[in-house]
């Protein structure tokens, strides 16, 4: 799946001088890889804006998982499920990988994507998730792709005004309904949660009718 993402941001056009440098260093690397194969623990390249580019407050992972209904889930079992489609540094990279990615509506029985900062799970485990919890829209079929990409573009853009407390959102295709989700690090902050609800009614154009429901991880693990 990563590879095939990042073949695909290798078409852009524009990019092919650069890639032609890439080559050259992947060869070079890969031969001093071969090396020093024993250590076994190559380092993996830091994601970073590219020249000219606009870079983002933090580096983000797009994630997908996809499970058979029915099946019990452990949480051996969903990390195996999720796969890390890729991470980027800049909104040039976003777009990148967002253009050439299924849109939520398009996605068919079980499936989640999850946009996370770089270096958190979206797992409730997570030292960064442990202690916090996330806000859940349940949506009727039709208005996930939209509400999707005004959230991540949202978080992307920093219009939460909450710190360090974003640690990323999850769109869930389900048969009877979507639902979106964000998680933020402290659930007992009631002003920061307070926040993000505000802030999700705005970005997502909410009818006020709209039924917002708040859920500690420890609640979910339970």
């Amino acid at each position: 799946l990563s590879s095939f993402f990042f073949r695909l941001k290798d078409d852009d056009s524009g990019d092919h001088d650069q890639n032609e440098e890439n080559n050259t260093q992947k060869d070079s690397e890969k031969e001093k890889n071969d090396r020093e194969k024993p250590q076994s623990t190559t380092k993996r390249k830091a994601v970073v804006p590219g020249p000219a580019e606009h870079p983002l407050q933090y580096n983000y992972t797009f994630w997908y998982s996809r499970r058979t209904p029915g099946r019990p889930t452990s949480s051996q079992s969903y990390e195996q499920n999720i796969k890390q489609i890729g991470t980027f540094a800049s909104v040039e990279q976003f777009w990148r990988f967002y253009s050439h990615m299924v849109r939520p509506g398009d996605l068919t029985g079980h499936s989640d994507f999850h946009l996370f900062k770089e270096g958190i799970k979206p797992m409730w485990e997570d030292d960064a998730n442990k202690n916090g919890g996330k806000w859940i829209i349940r949506l009727r079929k039709g208005l996930a792709s939209r509400c999707w990409e005004n959230l991540i573009l949202a978080m992307l853009g920093e219009q939460f005004m909450v710190g360090e407390e974003i640690c990323g959102a999850v769109v869930s295709v389900r048969f009877q309904e979507d639902i979106i989700s964000i998680w933020n690090k402290t659930a007992s902050d009631q002003a920061t949660t307070a926040r993000i609800r505000d802030t999700l009614r705005r970005v997502l154009n909410l009818p006020p009718n709209t039924i917002m429901e708040y859920k500690t991880h420890t609640d979910s693990i339970k």
